[in-house]
């Protein structure tokens, strides 16, 4: 028996309700009791004083790139799931944009046994919608569905002909799987590389405007309602698209949404000027992500809507590059942020800034993206984003007052791609516990 004793934490559990002074104890696995000094009783353990921290459950993201396999040169299941683990994420779904792509059986069952051997936190596939992610055919839903797969989705190409994703959602429902679609009309955001404003224009870049966004938004949201299916907004980022979705909520439609931190903090004016220098005009390719940052309007409405309920959950869109992916001209430069080690100590900025309470931020973390894909309901996953007893034993240990500074250098991932680089954040991770078993703890902290 392998027992671990947290002791002496301010233990948010959301799911609960749960908020004070309690210790946790985990016991083969899984959460055993949570209570005032219930490690105490505890005779052979190892123990983790985490007096003036934070016990949360562990964090779980809707939208993770572990680029294996055909990319390892970018990101390995092993490099991305440590990079998952020194964020405190125990769960991440991993996206299907792989070589070969995640729309067969046999590729499904390849990363889940590269997991099984590599991986530091849970592993959950994310299947195709199209074979290929071609936008032509579907793909064998059934099939993925029997391999393991969690949602469906083709990730950063959007289901263009309203047919196919008619079908695709009316599909999902014999399964009872969500239809996880990147919004951006292709049309709309041909040979654009960032939002579609001032800064664009002084920079001189095509851009993306946010009615490619909600336009789809719209439409899928009407397709949806007609196959009543559970439709997942990925990434929102604008006003319009938060307008839409509320209301389709307010009407019962099965629709809900996650928003990254860097659309929740960061606007266009980062790819000019970075660092918040106006005397200097930059390109910078390591703030250029799909879809695009927005403006400060779109920000708030986001915040707003993740504080409401209205958007579920914070998922990273965690997209490691390679140098010479980015270090490049800005139109050549691939699109995405290595986020998962920054997100914590990002999202704290809205805490300490007011705009968000911890616990709600936890929630959005942990129950909230667990509960929008149904997670709990998968074999094995009873009790994930909670820390009720016999709950899954994942959990993060904070300290939402650490001040850090971001160095890419020091990533777990292979991926360096951030625009937080040299950025004081307040908030860290101290340590990570999946399944019982620490994964991650800072230098220092003693186990």
């Amino acid at each position: 028996m392998t027992t671990l004793a947290i002791h002496n934490a301010r233990v948010i559990d959301p799911a609960l309700g749960r908020d004070g002074i309690a210790d946790v104890v985990i016991v083969d696995g899984r959460v055993a009791r949570v209570g005032p000094n219930e490690g105490d009783a505890v005779i052979e353990a190892d123990r983790i004083d985490a007096t003036g921290l934070v016990v949360a459950p562990g964090f779980v993201d809707l939208h993770v790139h572990l680029r294996e396999p055909g990319f390892e040169y970018k990101e390995t299941i092993a490099s991305g799931t440590a990079a998952a683990a020194r964020g405190g994420f125990t769960t991440v779904c991993a996206m299907p944009n792989t070589m070969p792509a995640l729309d067969s059986r046999p590729a499904v069952e390849s990363v889940l046994r590269e997991a099984d051997i590599s991986a530091r936190v849970r592993v959950l596939p994310v299947g195709c919608i199209t074979r290929g992610r071609e936008g032509k055919e579907l793909a064998p839903a059934g099939e993925l569905v029997r391999s393991g797969v969690v949602a469906l989705s083709d990730d950063g190409d959007a289901v263009a002909d309203p047919s196919l994703m008619r079908h695709a959602l009316e599909y999902s429902t014999v399964f009872g799987l969500p239809i996880a679609q990147h919004c951006e009309d292709p049309q709309l955001v041909r040979d654009g590389h960032m939002h579609e404003g001032w800064v664009a224009t002084r920079l001189g870049l095509r851009g993306r405007p946010a009615s490619a966004e909600e336009t789809l938004v719209a439409r899928d949201i009407a397709l949806a309602e007609l196959a009543g299916a559970h439709l997942h907004i990925q990434h929102v980022s604008t006003a319009g698209s938060v307008a839409l979705i509320r209301a389709a909520r307010a009407r019962g439609a099965h629709v809900t949404a996650e928003v990254t931190p860097h659309h929740l903090t960061l606007t266009h004016e980062e790819v000019a000027f970075g660092g918040g220098d106006y005397r200097q005009i930059a390109y910078n390719a390591n703030a250029k992500v799909n879809p695009p940052l927005r403006e400060q309007a779109d920000v708030e409405a986001c915040i707003a809507a993740l504080r409401d309920g209205v958007i579920d959950a914070v998922a990273t869109d965690h997209a490691p590059h390679a140098l010479s992916d980015k270090d490049i001209e800005f139109n050549l430069a691939a699109a995405g942020i290595s986020g998962l080690e920054t997100a914590f100590g990002l999202l704290m900025s809205l805490v300490h800034a007011g705009h968000l309470d911890l616990a709600t931020l936890v929630e959005r973390l942990t129950a909230g993206p667990a509960r929008a894909w149904g997670l709990e309901r998968r074999a094995g996953l009873d009790g994930i984003g909670t820390l009720a007893p016999g709950a899954l034993g994942d959990l993060v240990v904070l300290d939402p007052n650490a001040e850090w500074t971001v160095d890419p250098r020091e990533f777990a991932s292979t991926g360096r791609n951030t625009p937080l680089a040299g950025r004081q954040l307040k908030g860290r991770v101290v340590a990570t516990v999946y399944g019982g078993r620490v994964v991650h703890a800072l230098e220092g902290v003693a186990i």
